[in-house]
């Protein structure tokens, strides 16, 4: 018997990279979450566990585990790596203080005239979603096309870069939605502008994970979380993740691959 339930148990991983955090932190919340989820879902308990990663490499590798039936990810890693990973999306979150969608704002040197994307050849784009170019490229910025050459490169220390822009460095910024809020209280804020915006893109995904769960026990989780935060008990779970619930996911079409 108890090498049956064992073998039932899945695991949901969070995976976040870029974000501060580090798993030790967050690991008391996303054991109440997968708590939650499971009951919503009418699991047994103790058949869902979860784990936080707060880089990318470790979350791939995570997520590379056979009992990894369940990814709770940012989009810009969702556009990366949905393809590889096979990830189906089950619900969309509602994220506290943003929403269920964000744009993401570039940001340039503040100068006379607007530069065009063609002007910006040679540049740096740091961003937490730098681990994510074809989220970069293509669902950020798929309007406003880069350069080839243009490096993206994923930074934590987004300060440092609008220091380095407001400086005249060949340096662009990608920032989430509270980056961009967070911009005009910078004292050096006038060095700097918007350069271009994102359409409204999702905030984060739960995905089933290479379609390792079966389709009833993914439709009870999707029901369950989009049931979630209507209780005082679960809006202090979600609360702890800056969550404030889930609902069905809207994944906008992305430009085709160059």
């Amino acid at each position: 018997m108890s090498t049956l339930l064992l073998a039932a148990v899945a695991t949901l991983v969070f995976c976040a990279p870029g974000y501060p955090g580090g798993a030790g932190d967050a690991q008391p919340f996303v054991d109440q979450f997968a708590t939650a989820t499971a009951a919503m879902a009418g699991w047994p308990a103790g058949s869902l566990t979860a784990v936080y990663d707060p880089t990318e490499k470790g979350g791939l590798a995570k997520l590379g585990n056979a009992d990894a039936e369940l990814a709770f990810v940012p989009y810009p890693f969702f556009v990366q790596y949905a393809a590889k990973l096979h990830l189906t999306p089950l619900a969309q979150a509602q994220v506290i203080d943003v929403g269920s969608q964000e744009r993401w704002t570039l940001v340039g040197k503040a100068g006379a005239v607007p530069p065009s994307p063609a002007s910006l050849s040679g540049y740096t784009l740091l961003s937490v979603a730098g681990y994510a170019p074809d989220f970069v490229r293509r669902a950020a910025l798929g309007h406003w096309p880069l350069p080839p050459d243009v490096k993206i490169e994923a930074t934590g220390q987004i300060l440092s870069a609008l220091r380095r822009i407001a400086a005249g460095e060949q340096v662009l910024a990608l920032l989430d939605q509270t980056q961009a809020t967070a911009l005009p209280s910078l004292p050096f804020a006038a060095g700097l502008q918007t350069l271009t915006q994102s359409p409204a893109l999702p905030v984060a995904l739960v995905t089933v994970v290479g379609g390792r769960l079966s389709e009833p026990r993914a439709r009870a989780v999707q029901a369950g979380l989009l049931k979630m935060g209507h209780a005082a008990g679960e809006a202090d779970t979600l609360r702890q993740l800056r969550l404030q619930g889930f609902m069905l996911p809207q994944i906008p079409a992305q430009p085709a691959t160059p």
